[in-house]
């Protein structure tokens, strides 16, 4: 029902993606997809790379009017940097000194045995995170998607390296947007971006942990059916899909370990006649749905593996000891990160929700999920005629 694919490379000419089942008539602002992708750019700790990069989509197919069409949605990024670097990219004629030594903890050394390449710029390429400004893209246009269904999505980074902010309540979106590393506790930022200072200096790299929020998401989305279809493992299993991620958390997340049952699970109550919860612990999402509570996801990222002062490898060709190669990259990238999870997190939420409330226009989908709350609030009311 809903699909997306992306393609291109990191010094190729542009990267591509492709939006499949989103309904008609769903109005875009393209200016809001142009600041997300302007968001991921940001954060303390970035490469040269954003300096060149002013990240912009082009529509190409699925949309008139700044509506979609209900057909499939193609949309473009370009790559500034492929002009500095033409003649070693280009798709028909490019060629240059092959890359032989890779780095622990990248796609270099699994991806060459797989796909048989001799030259590691062939993997690294499409393996580079700069494939997340599409993903990003696209997690921008089915954010509008959410939002016109009530739901909405934001994220914060909760650590940088060893550095981890307290418990966060009350914070503002604009709280995080202010932030160099997307950190809304002023004392914290300012001691992770000493952090990542220190690791630059050092000719080293950051990872850390980011916390992503989905608010007004409808009770009921997922389900216990089947494995592949529960929320948690559909969200989950987006998240770790981005480069560098290695852990993502519900909830509690680990710490759950630690509890009794009294301690780990969230309480019913009655409040004026509502259902209520005194907490959140299970992060949203219970028995593979999500149970109408704010969903919790915090998602741990390692350091990325580019560092100036190169790990031991070794030389393929040669068969000897030698450095990782260096190529131009970031300190920390967690803040981008988390722009990036948001967008992942979009991306997974489209094929769940449209499974439960359908709908080949926006207009469709709305009076079903309308038509859904309706019966919802009537279900234990025992109200007649609904």
């Amino acid at each position: 029902m809903f699909r997306y694919l992306t393609a291109g490379e990191s010094h190729g000419p542009a990267l591509v993606g492709i939006l499949d089942g989103l309904p008609a008539n769903l109005a875009l602002d393209v200016e809001r997809i142009n600041q997300a992708l302007a968001r991921r750019q940001g954060g303390y700790g970035r490469g040269g790379r954003m300096k060149i990069e002013r990240d912009e989509v082009e529509f190409l197919a699925g949309v008139r009017g700044s509506r979609t069409l209900g057909s499939p949605i193609a949309v473009l990024v370009r790559n500034r940097d492929f002009e500095n670097v033409r003649a070693l990219m280009d798709p028909i004629t490019g060629a240059g000194k092959e890359l032989t030594n890779p780095r622990p903890g990248h796609a270099d050394y699994a991806g060459a045995l797989k796909y048989r390449h001799r030259d590691l710029r062939n993997v690294l390429e499409r393996a580079s995170a700069r494939e997340t400004a599409m993903r990003v893209c696209l997690g921008a246009i089915c954010a509008q998607f959410l939002e016109a269904l009530g739901i909405r999505t934001s994220s914060y980074v909760h650590r940088i390296g060893d550095v981890e902010a307290p418990p966060l309540e009350g914070y503002t979106e604009d709280d995080v947007e202010r932030s160099e590393v997307r950190c809304p506790d002023p004392r914290t930022a300012s001691r992770m971006i000493e952090a990542i200072d220190r690791a630059k200096a050092a000719g080293d790299t950051l990872g850390g942990q980011f916390v992503v929020r989905i608010e007004g998401i409808p009770v009921g989305i997922g389900s216990n059916r089947q494995p592949d279809t529960r929320l948690d493992g559909v969200l989950a299993g987006a998240l770790m899909a981005m480069q560098t991620v290695k852990a993502v958390e519900v909830g509690l997340g680990a710490d759950v370990a630690s509890r009794p049952g009294s301690e780990a699970h969230d309480n019913f109550a009655l409040e004026d006649g509502d259902v209520v919860r005194a907490s959140n612990r299970a992060g949203g999402i219970e028995g593979g749905m999500s149970n109408g509570q704010p969903i919790l996801l915090r998602v741990s990222v390692k350091p990325i593996p580019t560092l100036m002062k190169a790990l031991p490898s070794v030389n393929l060709h040669e068969g000897t000891q030698a450095a990782a190669t260096i190529v131009r990259s970031d300190v920390c990238v967690v803040p981008a990160a988390a722009i990036v999870g948001e967008a992942m997190a979009r991306l997974a939420l489209v094929a769940p929700l449209l499974e439960k409330y359908g709908g080949d226009s926006i207009d469709e989908t709305l009076d079903n999920l309308r038509r859904s709350n309706e019966i919802a609030a009537a279900l234990f009311a025992r109200k007649e005629g609904v």
